[in-house]
């Protein structure tokens, strides 16, 4: 099965830290790009992929931020509408994202965007995740050319190594048979670090889904495994730790609030 919309992009993450100390690295996955209003198609139509069932690849709305009981779609419009975008005009949501393999998941970061009826972009949301289960959007509705672009206070947890007086520099070219995401981490006018994700598109179907299991096998296993192992080398190079705790009062907009900042302790 081969939809009009959604696809598979196969690409590169290049994460390149500047400061305190030098650390760089890259390695290849895939992302899957699903027409939100494609969903159950997608999971009536393909073997290898489900819509809130378990597959070897499947896609689960409680797995993004939740808004009440509504679906993946509704509950990002909820967030623009929040951060005070008009989403009446929205017809169309996308979003780039890991799906769930053999069960297990773990997005660092996945990005929706949002067109009108035209297939205009009217804006897009970066949806954060840490190791923690938190979870954050970013919505950006300021265009520059065929990208969208923010810098705003981080105020999450993401890695121990940085503190959260950051902020968050999102360049998102719009996708097309290319992609091109960075995200860069800035203190101040100084970068010091930056992230991108390149890649290519290609038809969704079974048979392209296979092929990425054995190209990219466990793909989110390995994710959260790499994640863990970069920590440890920079842990490893004398980077100073930065408590989760010791900064609640900037981890600010967090859904699924870990113990250590929610003021409802178990």
């Amino acid at each position: 099965m081969v939809t009009a919309k959604s696809a598979i992009y196969e690409c590169e993450v290049m994460h390149h830290r500047l400061s305190p100390k030098e650390h760089r690295f890259s390695y290849n996955l895939f992302y899957l790009w699903l027409d939100l209003d494609e969903l159950d198609a997608l999971s009536d139509g393909l073997r290898l992929f489900k819509r809130n069932r378990w597959a070897l690849f499947s896609f689960f709305d409680a797995d993004h931020i939740v808004k009440g009981q509504a679906g993946a779609r509704e509950n990002v419009l909820q967030v623009a509408r929040e951060a005070g975008v008009d989403t009446s005009a929205i017809a169309k949501v996308r979003l780039l994202t890991f799906p769930r393999v053999l069960g297990y998941i773990f997005n660092p970061v996945c990005f929706y965007y949002c067109f009108d009826a035209d297939e205009q972009p009217v804006c897009a949301v970066a949806e954060v995740t840490n190791t923690y289960h938190e979870q954050k959007p970013y919505v950006m509705t300021q265009q520059e050319g065929d990208r969208f672009r923010l810098i705003t206070p981080k105020h999450f947890y993401v890695s121990p190594f940085f503190g959260l007086e950051l902020n968050f520099d999102f360049k998102l070219r719009l996708p097309t048979e290319r992609l091109e995401i960075h995200v860069d981490d800035r203190d101040g006018d100084e970068r010091v670090m930056l992230t991108s994700l390149t890649g290519k598109r290609r038809d969704l179907s079974d048979a392209a889904l296979l092929a990425c299991a054995f190209k990219y096998p466990l793909l989110t296993l390995r994710v959260i495994f790499l994640i863990h192992w970069h920590a440890f080398r920079l842990w490893l190079k004398g980077l100073r730790v930065h408590r989760k705790a010791d900064q609640a009062e900037l981890q600010r907009g967090v859904y699924r609030p870990h113990r250590s900042i929610s003021p409802i302790k178990p």
